[in-house]
């Protein structure tokens, strides 16, 4: 369980995130609010902090939006209505727009498949293992966040369109990471951007395993997918009737 950052900076104005942001790995020692043992100066009377040099706030300022762009949010309260996840989240649907203008997914296929991935939680995880069924041993996968993307295909997201900074527990990163993957699976495999049924079957099975029709023997997994496009077609009439006012 994340835990509130307490961290004193002194920085330009930057945008925070809706929700409290948790603690990135290191912040505390990267930003320590004091030295350890020591006093906290009033404001009125600290020392000059040095960031009056213009490359040095620019340089801090970056960093922290960095570490920024890590807030994680809480799953919307209403995950069964596009309309309602929209109107909460405002930044998911610029996110959902920016992703449909760039790859052509239209937002109730990347959402269906969100819902399904991770019920859009951002630190979501794969089952764990168990050694003579009840020692963990690690994870099913390396999937990981909202898009539950394993690590080698997040690897060749960001090495052909996402960027090394890319993040799987960002909302925005992990639908252009679906954007991505459906538009290959298209150029692929032929499987239409608006079609989510066959395009979570290339999402779980993989292009190849797609081409193949691995999904054939899997009639579970069939009907996982089935569920996936009723939910789209579901998102897809809501969004139809919100679209214009949100």
């Amino acid at each position: 369980m994340f835990t509130r950052c307490n961290v004193r900076m002194t920085l330009p104005p930057l945008r925070h995130c809706a929700d409290p942001y948790p603690c990135w790995p290191g912040r505390q020692q990267l930003f320590p609010s004091k030295a350890p043992n020591s006093a906290v100066r009033s404001p009125r009377n600290a020392p000059s902090t040095g960031l009056s040099h213009p490359w040095l706030r620019i340089a801090t300022g970056a960093a922290a939006v960095f570490l920024m762009a890590g807030c994680a949010t809480t799953p919307p309260s209403n995950p069964e209505n596009i309309c309602e996840i929209f109107r909460e989240k405002s930044g998911w649907h610029k996110a959902a727009a920016k992703t449909q203008r760039k790859w052509g997914v239209p937002p109730q296929v990347t959402l269906a498949v969100v819902y399904q991935e991770s019920s859009f939680r951002h630190d979501a995880l794969p089952p764990r293992r168990y050694l003579l069924g009840f020692i963990p041993w690690g994870r099913v996968s390396s999937a990981y966040g909202y898009a539950q993307a394993k690590d080698e295909t997040w690897a060749d997201y960001q090495r052909e369109a996402g960027g090394w900074f890319a993040s799987r527990d960002n909302f925005s990163d992990a639908l252009d990471f679906m954007g991505w993957y459906m538009d290959k699976a298209q150029r692929l495999n032929g499987t239409s951007k608006w079609d989510a049924y066959g395009q979570y079957l290339n999402y779980h099975e993989g292009w190849t395993g797609y081409r193949q029709r691995s999904y054939d023997r899997k009639p579970w997994l069939k009907r996982v997918a089935a569920g996936v496009q009723k939910r789209a077609e579901r998102f897809g009439a809501q969004y139809r009737s919100c679209k214009n006012n949100l």
